[in-house]
């Protein structure tokens, strides 16, 4: 579905993305992992559009990626919920559910909104509530949600379980495998190793812009390695 081939991505002289290549394939969870500064949101960011990348290839159902406005990339099937959540914190939870579905019909969306109440009840009762008063791990169903109000076949996830409490993460987890089971593609970007090894299918590990290791994520959660530099075990 997704092929990211040779990406690099610069800040000025800084060299944020060095050549790395990875893939994902339709229905499937991939995560990045890697320390701060790792590259992995700037990789998201670039797939996007919000940065505009130095060299390499990025292709959606075999079309490339390059130049496109961030917009036209939702309009394709990509969704991405950014690190921190970003939402609109003085409009209501229903607005900035709205706000994700800005180009699709008036109609289809409404249908959307109904699949998402299901998956998240607690965004109805929410629904008057202003976004910047809900908890941090309501503000992240959120975020979610309005990525998933564009009906998106790849959904980019940055950072989902930052500043939750482990029982809030757990439930953030399944909420991932929820989404993965509506036919839904994953990337999840996680410097909780243990969370995206568990979830994902396949995994790649970076560091400093780099790709230093990649496989089935159950191989790289028995890595002695890994292990020890991620997972603290």
């Amino acid at each position: 579905m997704l092929e990211v081939k040779d990406l690099r991505v610069h800040y000025g002289t800084v060299e944020a993305v060095k050549g790395i290549s990875f893939q994902v394939s339709a229905g499937a969870i991939v995560s990045l992992i890697g320390a701060n500064g790792a590259g992995k949101t700037t990789s998201l960011r670039a797939i996007t559009g919000l940065v505009r990348p130095s060299g390499g290839d990025l292709r959606f159902e075999d079309r490339s990626l390059i130049g496109l406005a961030p917009h036209d990339i939702v309009r394709l099937g990509i969704a991405h919920v950014p690190e921190g959540r970003r939402l609109f914190p003085k409009m209501t939870v229903l607005e900035n559910l709205k706000m994700g579905a800005y180009l699709r019909a008036r109609q289809a969306s409404a249908s959307t909104l109904e699949m998402i109440y299901q998956h998240f009840p607690i965004l109805r009762e929410r629904g008057r509530q202003i976004a910047g008063s809900l908890s941090g791990g309501e503000q992240q169903m959120l975020a979610i949600a309005r990525a998933l109000m564009s009906r998106p076949k790849l959904l980019l996830l940055d950072e989902p379980s930052m500043g939750l409490s482990p029982i809030m993460t757990a439930e953030i987890g399944k909420v991932i495998r929820q989404i993965n089971a509506l036919d839904v593609s994953i990337i999840l970007v996680e410097q909780n190793a243990m969370l995206a090894l568990t979830l994902a299918r396949y995994s790649y590990v970076l560091e400093t812009g780099s790709l230093v290791l990649h496989g089935p994520a159950d191989d790289l959660l028995r890595d002695e390695g890994v292990r020890k530099a991620y997972l603290g075990i």
